[in-house]
């Protein structure tokens, strides 16, 4: 049906190749003996890393037809991307922000797009992305294949995505008799745990036997750094992926991860949608979910493809009954979470950890080369001033934290600051212009005086007095 033309809502679980897709009848239906000065199709994404891989997959499939995509997202110079539209490309895959940026620059040209995709649908519909879309939407032609795929599709916005389509076809893929939206080949497990000791568990999950790639998904950037920076110290290859982050460090992250040369990232949800990493093997929830769509996005990191998975969640006391509606909204059997400690017996048995295992890798089990050892690329990013005295080491750290050249700059003598050791230039000064300052005071002080006594001395005006509105007798004085 996508090959014909037809609009499409397309619903599959997490791992299941929603992007090829609508990615070959995408890619099918470019004309390649047309005008391809213009884009014919437009994939639109929630997220920059996610609009990379898509972009890169397309091309990838796209290569031997020779269609040429580009990927357009924040963070980056405008310059290469603008070329690129000048040299004329047939498929754009981007975030919402930086398409409605080239479009008002009139770099690039919406008016021939035959085919619009969104992908992670109810993320885009979503309030926060809605007005960017419909922005885009109207600059598109009104003749034209509109699809709609993502793992979790509401009612309600099923609804509202009718409204950019013309007779779409709801077709939802999924095993016969299996009504949930999990992948049953992804083992989960729920434990109730403090907040103190979260990380211990953590670091304990991390060294089962049979992990390879791992991913800690957190609700805030700080803890997401804080995360990283505690596993570091610990001895694991981590890295991070947030908001704090410049692009640059974020695709270094993220290729160091695909390359093996860390094998834990700590993220915020930006990572938790589309993106596909092999030999992902174990997925970490440090806090409960906000809701059941983000469960179900931040777990399908791994079981990808018929390959299975370990899902830990972590749920603080205070997040019970937000962890209930969750599990009741996807029919789970985990309804009252087990009360777990970094010491609990069945942490072991049940991932697997070898017994006597410490919050802390030994250093047989430290062989990965590092984040450091993935070159950071320079993108040459919008938006972000390098701070005085900031070197390439520092680059990739979060914003709020000093490093330590920056640290040392406030404690160098300034320049136009005198010293301790060097004498004042007090000689330049002469007395003249203090006696001549003394005498001008002085004669402005007697001055003052003799206005006062003036006043004491003036007689009193007289005053004009009435009663009930007439003249009233002189006094006698």
């Amino acid at each position: 049906m996508a090959l014909e033309g037809r609009d499409i809502i397309g619903q599959a679980k997490t791992g299941t190749g929603k992007t090829l897709g609508f990615g070959i009848p995408l890619l099918q239906r470019i004309d390649l003996e047309g005008n391809r000065d213009k884009p014919q199709a437009i994939v639109i994404c929630p997220t920059r890393e996610l609009g990379l891989q898509v972009a890169t997959d397309l091309e990838r499939a796209g290569r031997l037809r020779g269609v040429k995509v580009l990927a357009v997202y924040g963070g980056r110079a405008y310059e290469p991307q603008i070329e690129a539209l000048k040299n004329g490309v047939d498929v754009v895959v981007g975030t919402p922000g930086r398409i409605i940026d080239l479009s008002n620059r009139r770099d690039l040209d919406l008016s021939g797009i035959r085919t619009l995709v969104l992908d992670e649908a109810d993320e885009m519909l979503d309030m926060g992305f809605l007005p960017d879309v419909e922005r885009i939407v109207s600059a598109v032609p009104a003749k034209r294949q509109t699809m709609l795929f993502s793992a979790t599709m509401p009612g309600q916005i099923v609804n509202l995505a009718r409204r950019y389509m013309t007779t779409p076809t709801h077709i939802r893929a999924s095993e016969p008799g299996s009504d949930n939206e999990t992948v049953d080949a992804i083992e989960q497990h729920v434990w109730r745990a403090h907040p103190l000791d979260k990380i211990e568990v953590v670091a304990r999950v991390l060294q089962a036997e049979s992990r390879q790639l791992a991913m800690i998904f957190t609700r805030t950037k700080r803890k997401a750094q804080k995360i990283a920076d505690d596993l570091t110290e610990r001895g694991f290859a981590v890295g991070s992926v947030h908001g704090d982050l410049g692009q640059g460090a974020r695709e270094q992250a993220l290729r160091a991860f695909r390359n093996g040369k860390v094998d834990i990232l700590v993220c915020t949800d930006v990572a938790a949608r589309g993106i596909d990493v092999d030999n992902v093997t174990h997925v970490i929830n440090f806090e409960c979910p906000d809701d059941e769509k983000t469960y179900v996005h931040r777990i399908g990191r791994t079981g990808r493809a018929g390959n299975s998975g370990v899902a830990v969640t972590l749920v603080d006391w205070e997040d019970i009954a937000r962890w209930q509606m969750i599990d009741r909204a996807l029919k789970l059997p985990f309804k009252d979470p087990i009360e777990t400690y970094s010491t609990s017996d069945h942490l072991y048995t049940g991932l697997q950890i070898p017994a006597g295992t410490t919050g802390y890798l030994p250093k047989a089990g430290q062989t990965r080369e590092g984040l450091t050892a993935e070159n950071l690329e320079d993108l040459g990013e919008t938006g972000k001033k390098k701070p005085e005295g900031r070197n390439d080491r520092d680059h990739g750290k979060p914003r709020g934290d000093k490093s330590r050249n920056d640290r040392s700059r406030n404690d160098r003598p300034r320049a136009d600051k005198p010293q301790a050791d060097k004498p004042r230039n007090d000689k330049a000064r002469t007395d003249k212009p203090r006696a001549e300052k003394s005498e001008a005071t002085k004669q402005r002080s007697e001055a003052s005086q003799g206005d006062e006594v003036a006043m004491k001395t003036e007689k009193a005006r007289e005053r004009r007095r009435t009663r009930s509105g007439k003249p009233a007798a002189p006094t006698a004085e």
